[in-house]
């Protein structure tokens, strides 16, 4: 068997069930990225921000940020979740921030795996909404940003 995703709390995170959520990640893993590891760190705003500022030029906290590790046979690379953002996203759709972690690591995995919402037609908000209805998850977030984008 391999070896479990890492996923690496830097933050506190009151009312998550960080062994479910390890089994959640084990699933994607499985299921998903056909048993190939990741790594997640839930983290601060702050590093996220930091993350995204250095990496992609751009100087805002964000929710989960993706780093594809290029290794066709390796780690997919990493996931960084903004514990903070994610918590207060969950306040504001109407779910446990428990559940924004799920599709937030839903997310960031189709991110490692290739996927890019912004330039594939609408391919990963397909596939996001697919694992999503599989895995008894909420709206995801290819679904979400485009129904702020059709709204008047």
């Amino acid at each position: 068997m391999t070896e479990d995703p890492l996923l690496i709390f830097a933050v506190r995170t009151p009312g998550v069930d960080r062994r479910a959520l390890r089994e959640f990640a084990s699933r994607l893993r499985e299921e998903m990225a056909g048993g190939r590891p990741f790594c997640c760190r839930i983290t601060t705003d702050r590093e996220v921000r930091e993350l995204n500022r250095r990496f992609r030029g751009e100087d805002r906290t964000t929710d989960v940020l993706s780093f594809p590790s290029g290794d066709a046979l390796g780690s997919l690379g990493d996931i960084a979740i903004a514990w903070p953002y994610a918590r207060r996203q969950a306040a504001r759709i109407g779910h446990s921030p428990e559940t924004e972690l799920r599709v937030l690591l839903l997310h960031g995995l189709l991110h490692l795996l290739g996927h890019d919402h912004e330039t594939d037609g609408g391919r990963m908000r397909r596939l996001e909404e697919r694992w999503r209805r599989r895995l008894g998850l909420p709206c995801g977030l290819t679904a979400r940003a485009s129904r702020r984008e059709a709204a008047p």
